[in-house]
């Protein structure tokens, strides 16, 4: 699974070092081509190939370590569905991260990642009977996500002789002021049960064979840029922890979830993991106080943790005078897929030549045959030529995770930086990935 990739095509003496982007301190400007770590981009694509993501292994543990320095007496549980490699769940392990995961698929990543099952969340709306046997047997708590899902998951723990240890899942309805499609504790999300109803639930569960209550889990939304909700959420989840015990309930852990934004866009600032611990933590620390319990926190980092650590890379195959100014390259919504599914912006560079200065506006679309296939709208860019690679800032959250086969187009590479070191940690598929699982049916074959 892993390769080392020449390290002497990659790098260039210290000389024209800019340190650019603002706080990501990762990515730098030498000699005109863009470089993470110490590592040339640009060198890179043209070694490995594009499309391509590339991913700083410092910025990820830095971005990990922040939030223990703001958070040091609280667990923390990245969330898989964000960024699924291999590679970096190790690394999340080795920094004391635990997982929050939604499949079974996720369940078996993170355990051959290191991370140890009493930092396992299994979540989900919609798990199967399998889902509810897995995580039984793998001895992970799971998240509870309705009254039904209790009462299914009692006879399933009956029936294997086992006890399954849960939280449950708290619609709190909150606005988290974030793309709709990212919303997920309004009332009218699918997810979790009205908070109303907590109280009631957990006392259920606490008269149930094979089941034992130990918490509360909320997740509000994810990109959101205002603490605000936050502080609303952490409030609502200790008003329904100070019902359920009021009615003999224990209350172990509280998962106030994840969501944290980043700052995507140059001039849209993101909170830090201080700001959020500064908006939630008095809130949590002062009604446990007064609640006279301990619980242990817990917290689901998934996008502040990785997004800002990956660029994407890819080739310029088409400059096209249209109605617009058409750049097109050879990644598409099949490789980073927000774009087209949020309207999301990602900042864009050249990374062959990083600092000619912005020529003409351009919008960049991919080799989907789709319309919708566009990663960037009038954006002011130097003049481009075919040959030349772009990069895709802040990919490393839901970019790969998103990314399919659609139009027959095998999934890029990954590469992980460090230092002067890029190695391959996931390689790219061919036109076999295309058909594995298939077969054509014996009698067609005459």
């Amino acid at each position: 699974m892993f390769s080392l990739l020449h390290r002497n095509d990659l790098v260039i003496p210290e000389r024209s070092v800019k340190i650019m982007f603002g706080p990501k301190s990762h990515l730098t400007s030498r000699s005109d081509h863009l470089f993470m770590e110490d590592v040339d981009c640009f060198a890179l694509a043209q070694q490995q190939g594009t499309p391509l993501y590339v991913t700083s292994e410092s910025r990820l543990r830095e971005n990990i370590r922040a939030y223990h320095r703001a958070f040091p007496h609280a667990d923390k549980y990245f969330a898989v569905k964000a960024n699924g490699n291999l590679t970096l769940l190790r690394i999340a392990a080795q920094e004391g991260m635990g997982a929050d995961v939604f499949s079974a698929g996720e369940l078996s990543v993170v355990r051959m990642a290191g991370i140890p099952r009493d930092m396992i969340l299994y979540n989900g709306n919609s798990k199967s009977e399998k889902d509810h046997e897995m995580a039984i047997l793998a001895g992970v708590r799971m998240s509870v996500d309705s009254r039904e899902e209790l009462e299914h998951l009692a006879k399933t723990a009956k029936r294997m002789g086992r006890e399954a240890e849960i939280l449950f899942r708290v619609n709190p309805d909150v606005s988290p002021k974030t793309h709709p499609k990212i919303a997920t504790g309004l009332r009218s999300s699918k997810f979790g049960i009205p908070a109303e109803q907590v109280a009631q639930t957990y006392q259920r569960a606490m008269g149930l064979a094979g089941i034992k209550p130990v918490g509360l889990h909320c997740h509000i939304g994810s990109q959101i840029l205002d603490t605000l909700p936050f502080a609303e959420a952490a409030g609502k989840m200790m008003d329904i922890a100070a019902a359920v015990v009021a009615l003999g309930g224990k209350v172990h852990r509280i998962d106030l979830g994840g969501g944290l934004g980043i700052q995507y866009h140059p001039d849209l600032p993101a909170p830090t993991p201080d700001d959020l611990a500064a908006a939630v933590l008095p809130i949590f620390q002062d009604r446990c106080r007064d609640l006279g319990i301990a619980p242990r926190l817990i917290l689901e980092p998934g996008r502040s943790i990785v997004a800002d650590t990956t660029v994407m890379l890819t080739t310029v195959n088409v400059v096209k005078r249209a109605h617009v100014n058409f750049v097109a390259v050879d990644a598409g919504f099949n490789v980073l897929a927000r774009p087209m599914l949020y309207d999301s912006y990602h900042h864009v560079v050249v990374a062959s030549r990083i600092d000619a200065p912005a020529e003409e506006t351009y919008t960049v679309v991919g080799p989907i045959c789709e319309t919708g296939d566009v990663l960037a709208k009038d954006r002011r860019l130097p003049a481009l030529e075919r040959g030349d690679v772009l990069a895709f800032l802040d990919a490393g959250a839901y970019g790969f995770s998103m990314a399919s086969q659609y139009n027959g187009q095998p999934r890029p590479a990954e590469v992980l930086v460090s230092g002067d070191q890029a190695e391959v940690t996931r390689r790219a598929e061919d036109a076999s990935a295309l058909l594995a699982g298939q077969r054509i049916l014996p009698r067609l074959m005459w």
